[in-house]
Order: C-alpha cells, then structure tokens, then sequence
C-alpha cells in the first residue's frame, strides 16, 4: 500500500486570491493544488487531499481554525502533513507552525514545514516541528521544496532524522548521545587550532547570545520633558487600519491623539489575542490610558506629550521582529524630541 500524505497551504498558494480572500475559513480538497502538485511529484508518498486556509482566518481565529481542520483530518488516512513552505511570510508562518503542531498532538504523525530564520513562526515553533531552513521570497520554492521533500521521505521510510546542521532544520534544542572514536581532548585541541588559525569550527556546547539592554537613566527634568506613549495590548481604531494581526504581529500603528481628551469604546479597540478583550474595549484607556496622560498633562506633572501613540501585539511575538518594529519607530520619536517612552503591557 503507498503512503499518503496531506498539504496545507495558505489563500495565495491556494489559487483563492491575495489579501482579500485572507479571511477565509478552512476547506479541503480531494488532490492536488499549489505547491501540493510539487510535493506529490517529488515524495515517496500520494498527496491526497490540500487544506487551504486564509493566514487572517488562522491568525484571528485559531482555535476555530485548527479545529475545523482537525475533524477534516478525522476520516483520512495520512502517513505525513506537511505545510507551506512559508517564507518570510509572518502570518503564513506561525499558521504552518500552528496546524502542524496540532495535527501532530491529535494525529500522531509525522509532520514537517518550511520557513525563513526570520519568520516570526520559527522561533514560535522549532521545538514542536521541524521546520526547514528556508528562503525569504516565493522564488526559492523550488529549492525549499526539494529540502523539505528529501526530510519528509526519510520520514516515511522510517528513518531517523539527522541533526539539525545536517539536514537543514532549525535547531530543536533536543540533545541526542552520540558515541564517537575520538577523546574528547584530541576534539578540543582541533577547535583550538582552528580557533587560532581563524578557520571555521563548531563548538560542542552553543552558547546562546542574549540581547541585554542597559536601563535608561532616569529623566532629570520631567516638569519639561516630552513624553511618548506605546502598547503592547493591540490597541488601534476599530477598522484596523493598519491590518495588525492579533498574536505574533509583524506590524505597527501610529494614531494621532494630539485632538483627544481620552480614547473612546467604539472608535477604538484591542486586537489581543492573549486575553479577554472586553474590559479593554468597553474602555481602551484601561489599555492605553490617554485620558490620565492628558490630566496629568493638565495639572502640569510633565512637559508636553506626543501627539501620537503607537500600538503592536506582544503575544507571541518574536524578538527580532519586536527590534525590527522598534528600529522603525525610534526615528519618529527622535523627530519630534521625545525624552522618554512609557511602554504599557498587558
């Protein structure tokens, strides 16, 4: 009997569409679509069926999302599933990311997708999945494909999956033990060598590098000072101009309040993922308290304040993509001569 394998791809892959067709909800089709035809040429396996799902409808919808594909999944027969590749695509990624480790709680089988090291997916998900070390744009489909097609065969055969430099996955940050015909001496004195000489090695134990950010001095005059305001809490206006996704964002608004006393429910929102959104939007100063900055402002507490503020999710996402967000809003922070930040959490 040949083994089967299913495809999950997001609208575009999907043949749906582009942005106005992100928010459509799971379906599954008998065959091949997409990138599925790839994989269906290229594995040890038949791709049965594509699942196609908008990233919006992942992303704002998760537990609906997986779930509905999920009871797909109840009356196939699959031996792999795999997703994408995705990327540098964000919300396709932690999509990938998402369904796979689902299906490999419920399902049991192997399960496999691709994603570029910026992918906020990536970090989200390496430890659950193996995701392959993937390009940034669509044009590297064939070569991403091919990486994923090479793991997932071996999957299917029974074999066992290499370490992570060889077979180009992100590290999962499993530890195996190996035995090898070498003293651990003879091993460290290789390194030194090539540490002194300036060749190429690889240490045994990887230290992981740590962004450490040194703590602002205090503002000395805050009678004068310029104060700015940011949240982590996906405040924004109720049409999401800015289409910021609910969790692992990989984007940022800018919202003038220069004309508000406070921020009203109904004009304004949470797109927060991680909590009840109710409190937050019957009142988003509870969020992003506006209405105390311009008392405060008011009774002569600080200087003056900036007459936007600037919202992003924090659930789940990544760090890279948080420095990225900030790199791009310090500049208009530095414009306007913003002497401190009050960042609020949720």
């Amino acid at each position: 009997m040949s083994k089967k394998a299913i495809v999950y791809i997001n609208q575009f892959f999907g043949q749906l569409g582009g942005e106005d067709t992100a928010d459509v909800a799971p379906s599954i089709t008998e065959g091949q679509i997409g990138p599925a035809m790839a994989y269906n040429a290229q594995l040890n396996a038949d791709v049965t069926h594509t699942i196609i799902c908008g990233d919006n409808f992942m992303g704002s919808h998760t537990e609906e999302a997986v779930q509905i594909i999920l009871d797909m999944l109840k009356d196939k027969e699959f031996d792999i599933f795999i997703a994408g590749p995705a990327f540098n695509a964000g919300r396709y990624g932690v999509a990938c990311g998402t369904i796979c480790k689902a299906v490999k709680e419920k399902y049991g089988v192997p399960v496999i997708t691709s994603m570029n090291q910026e992918n906020p997916g990536m970090e989200m998900f390496r430890k659950d999945v193996i995701i392959m070390k993937g390009g940034n744009i669509a044009s590297k489909m064939r070569k991403d494909l091919a990486a994923v097609v090479k793991v997932a065969n071996k999957m299917l055969a029974g074999e066992e999956i290499g370490a992570a430099a060889e077979e180009g996955y992100f590290p999962t940050g499993h530890r195996h033990q190996t035995f090898i015909n070498e003293r651990a001496v003879d091993r460290f004195m290789k390194m030194l060598h090539a540490r002194i000489r300036g060749e190429d090695y690889v240490s045994e134990m990887i230290v992981p590098k740590l962004d450490r950010v040194p703590i602002a001095p205090a503002v000395k005059d805050l009678k004068h000072a310029r104060i700015a305001m940011l949240n982590t809490g996906g405040i924004i206006p109720v049409d999401n101009p800015d289409r910021i996704q609910s969790a692992s964002a990989t984007r940022w608004g800018r919202y003038d309040i220069s004309e508000m006393d406070a921020l009203k429910g109904g004009e304004f929102k949470t797109i927060h993922a991680g909590f009840d959104p109710a409190a937050a939007n019957e009142n988003p100063n509870r969020i992003m308290p506006i209405d105390a900055m311009k008392v405060l402002l008011k009774e002569g507490v600080y200087g003056s304040l900036h007459p936007y503020f600037y919202t992003t999710v924090g659930t789940g996402t990544t760090e890279k993509e948080a420095a990225r967000m900030a790199r791009e809003i310090i500049p208009l922070l530095q414009e306007d001569q913003v002497d401190a930040c009050i960042l609020i959490s949720t």
